[in-house]
């Protein structure tokens, strides 16, 4: 008997993040052009990433969904949508909501916010209630400084052994942290509601958000179990083009990484 190839309902996004320098405006262009399932929002120092009237526009014009929001959690976005890490993420949850957006991606706190990482899980256990949008922790990584690790997040960088019911895996962070991302993976089991596609060689404090297929990582097994599990989270494609000699180099990348997820995300059975 031939065999069969089952593909899973998961989508396959592309993060705003990925066409950096270009803009919000062009992600939607080019996940149209190429053929992306949707987008994930990278709210960032972008201000069309922080308007949602503008990005419900994009949606609507371009006819591409909107599929995740992530959180201004980085260092640089610290003063993106206020200061309150409770109240971005309060917003985050709204812009999800009003897009159609099913899934928030939140990274831990850092170690300075300290009532934020005191309440964290408690706190995100409180919005679960009010909401059907999953909030989907990510895995960061430590800092090398002088041969010793530094960890800037609370509870810690890895939210695999704490109790968060969804998490983000993003195979560039596992690069960076040394991290064995199948292992992770089987610790989630069912907890593993979004999927950051890259790639990465493990350089240290370097998040290089390599095209899957470029690094170490195990892309292409992490995409054919998903597939053999029936995933139905999201997998987004978050990848680092800013050093892309021309836009159509660019283009060729996001349409390579697409190719790519389509390929693997499907099983034999």
């Amino acid at each position: 008997m031939a065999d069969v190839i089952r593909v899973p309902n998961a989508k396959i996004a592309l993060s705003t993040a990925s066409v950096y320098p270009e803009r919000t405006p062009d992600a939607f262009e080019l996940a149209a052009r190429l053929g992306y399932d949707g987008v994930e929002i990278m709210v960032g120092a972008d201000p069309v990433s922080q308007d949602i009237d503008v990005i419900e526009r994009l949606s609507e014009h371009y006819q591409v969904p909107v599929l995740a929001i992530h959180a201004p959690c980085l260092l640089v976005t610290q003063r993106v949508w206020g200061r309150d890490p409770w109240a971005k993420l309060v917003r985050a949850q709204k812009a999800a909501e009003r897009l159609g957006a099913q899934t928030v991606v939140v990274h831990p706190p850092f170690r300075w916010q300290r009532d934020y990482a005191r309440d964290f899980e408690t706190g995100l256990a409180r919005m679960r209630e009010e909401t059907d949008v999953v909030f989907a922790v990510e895995n960061m990584f430590p800092l090398k400084a002088r041969g010793n690790d530094v960890v800037p997040y609370s509870p810690d960088w890895n939210p695999v052994d704490h109790d968060f019911p969804h998490v983000t895996l993003d195979l560039s962070h596992t690069a960076v942290s040394g991290s064995d991302a199948m292992e992770m993976a089987t610790k989630l089991g069912d907890r593993l509601a979004h999927l950051h596609l890259a790639d990465g060689l493990g350089v240290s404090n370097k998040d290089e958000h390599l095209v899957p297929g470029r690094g170490n990582q195990p892309c292409a097994p992490m995409l054919e179990r998903l597939a053999r599990n029936g995933y139905d989270g999201l997998v987004v494609l978050e990848i680092n083009t800013r050093k892309a000699a021309s836009r159509t180099e660019r283009i060729d990348d996001l349409a390579e990484a697409l190719a790519f997820a389509r390929l693997y995300l499907a099983a034999r059975s």
